[in-house]
This record gives C-alpha cells, sequence and structure tokens, in this order.
C-alpha cells in the first residue's frame, strides 16, 4: 500500500515535471514579434514568429522586440536659429528594428537613444538656418534629420524611415512682426499690380488712339483721292460741255449760248433757295429769258438729234 502510494507520487511529480520542460521549451513567438534567447547569460539565437524550441533552464528568453514600424513622438523643445530667433520645435520619428539582436545588445535603452539623437539633430540642423528657412523649408530639414539620425543608427539593427517636424511655433511678438511685414509685402505687390494694370491700360488707350488716327488719315486720304477724282470728272464734263458750246455756236447756233446761260442762272437759283441762312427770298425773274432758254434747249436737242422720216412722214410729203 505504501508501495503503491509512493509509486503514484513519482508519476506525478515525473509527469508535473514533464509538463513544466515542455512548457519551458515550447516557445510561440507572435507575429511581428521576435525573441532573442541567451544561453547562461549569452545571446545564442533569435526566435522567429511561430513555434519555436530551447533548451529549458539552460536557454531563457533575453529581450523580447517588437519588429513592427513604431512611431516615437518628439517633445517640444527650444531651438535658436541663425538669426537669434527663438522658436519651439517638435516632431515625429518613425522606424523600424531590423536587427533584434543589435538593436537589444549595442544600445541600452533603444528608445531613449533614437529620442536623443533626433533632439540633438533637431537643434544642430535647424540652428544653421534663419527663421524665413525654417519657415519655408521643412521638407529639406526633414531630410537632413533622416539623412543624420538613420546613419548614426543603423549600427543599433534599426532602420529610420521618416523624421516628421510637426509644429515650428516663434514668439508670439515675432508673429506679430512677421504678419505686418506679410501685411506690408502683399500691400506693396497689390500697389505694383495696379500701377502695372494702368500701365498696360495707358499703353493699350494710346495704341488704340494710334491705330485710330493711321485710320482716320488713311479715310481722309482716301475721302480726298475720291473727291479730287470726282473734281477731275466734273471738270472734264464742263470742258466737254463747254467745247460742246462752242463749236455750236461757232457754226451759228446762238440757242446752244441760251442753253448754257439758262443751265448757270437756273443753278445760281437753286444755291440761293438751299442756303441754310436764308429764310425768304425775293427777287425779280425774268420767266421770258429762262422760257426763251428752254426753248433754245429744245431746239438745240432736235438738231443733235435729227428724227428719222418713217413711211408716214412720206405719204404726209
Amino acid at each position: 500500500m505504501e508501495d503503491s502510494s509512493a509509486f503514484s507520487i513519482f508519476v506525478i511529480a515525473f509527469v508535473a515535471l514533464a509538463i513544466l520542460l515542455i512548457a519551458m521549451a515550447v516557445k510561440s513567438v507572435p507575429q511581428g514579434r521576435e525573441w532573442t534567447i541567451e544561453r547562461f547569460g549569452r545571446y545564442t539565437l533569435t526566435l522567429r514568429p511561430g513555434l519555436n524550441f530551447i533548451l529549458p533552464f539552460i536557454d531563457r528568453v533575453g529581450a523580447k522586440v517588437n519588429m513592427m514600424e513604431t512611431v516615437l513622438p518628439v517633445p517640444t523643445q527650444e531651438v535658436i536659429t541663425k538669426d537669434n530667433a527663438m522658436v519651439s520645435v517638435d516632431g515625429v520619428v518613425f522606424y523600424q528594428v531590423l536587427d533584434a539582436a543589435k538593436a537589444t545588445y549595442e544600445v541600452n535603452d533603444l528608445e531613449n537613444a533614437i529620442l536623443n539623437l533626433t533632439m540633438t539633430n533637431i537643434r544642430t540642423v535647424m540652428g544653421s538656418m534663419d527663421l524665413d528657412e525654417l519657415l519655408s523649408l521643412r521638407d529639406k530639414i526633414n531630410h537632413q534629420l533622416l539623412k543624420v539620425v538613420d546613419g548614426a543608427t543603423q549600427p543599433w539593427g534599426m532602420k529610420v524611415t521618416r523624421i516628421e517636424i510637426k509644429d515650428i511655433a516663434p514668439p508670439r511678438d515675432l508673429v506679430e512682426s512677421m504678419g505686418r511685414q506679410m501685411k506690408a509685402e502683399r500691400d506693396k505687390r497689390a500697389a505694383i499690380l495696379v500701377a502695372e494694370g494702368l500701365r498696360q491700360a495707358a499703353i493699350l488707350k494710346a495704341e488704340g488712339e494710334k491705330q485710330a488716327a493711321i485710320l482716320e488719315a488713311e479715310g481722309r486720304r482716301e475721302a480726298a483721292y475720291r473727291d479730287a477724282e470726282a473734281r477731275e470728272r466734273m471738270a472734264e464734263a464742263e470742258a466737254k460741255a463747254t467745247m460742246v458750246v462752242s463749236e455750236a455756236i461757232s457754226k451759228g447756233n446762238v440757242q446752244a449760248l441760251n442753253y448754257f446761260v439758262a443751265q448757270k442762272y437756273v443753278e445760281a437759283l437753286r444755291e440761293v433757295a438751299s442756303a441754310p441762312n436764308q429764310k425768304l427770298v425775293l427777287m425779280p425773274l425774268d420767266a421770258a429769258g429762262v422760257i426763251g432758254a428752254i426753248g433754245g434747249i429744245a431746239e438745240l436737242a432736235r438738231e443733235a438729234f435729227p428724227k428719222k422720216s418713217g413711211p408716214w412722214d412720206k405719204e404726209k410729203a
């Protein structure tokens, strides 16, 4: 009876010890993590995600390292720029551990080391720039910080993927001064644009007046040419009429002279009647002379265009 109870205790103890050994030997590493294994205090290997086995009581887990990309906030700090302006700056660092063993054993307190290295380089990079450059060249600052910090942290088995400056806050009085400067600059640009607009308008107006004057001069020249041509044609017609009348008179036809005089007489009366400064005209008119002149015109027309004799005229004769 005593032997059986002792055997049962032994079996129970053996099973418990086996379960304990299995529990200590089997390690399940979650995704995104890596565990370092130390044997008698010395690093031996790194456990990858999944089911892993170690030697119980000999090997132990040294560190559980997060292999995913991590965001590390950079607290606000005061930075003096190249032109002696005091600004408050904060930011964020994105990093990822690539080698769990180096991240564990090459540096003590990885996050604190990254944070201090980043803050130191922020003061170095931003302190070498003017305030205007600081506010306008943020991408350049981020690139320089990333290049320096990533190069310095490579021996730690990690990769700094991004460094972003979140906020750059100058003092209140400096912000007010910058606001006044910006307003003055905008007023200056507005005045320049207005002056440029007035200049362009004056130039366009002068160009338009020039073109109008040119077109008007060309119009006057063309009108003068047309008037001269019309006067030339009229003079030619007048000369031809005078020559015809002169030939008729030379042939002894006095009626042609009467026609010419009557025409001038009628034209003179028309000009007097159509004058705008004449309201009423009372003057004696030699109606008999005018009728005689009209008769002379008819006689002249009969002589100029003799009628052809037809069959009826022959019978009448």
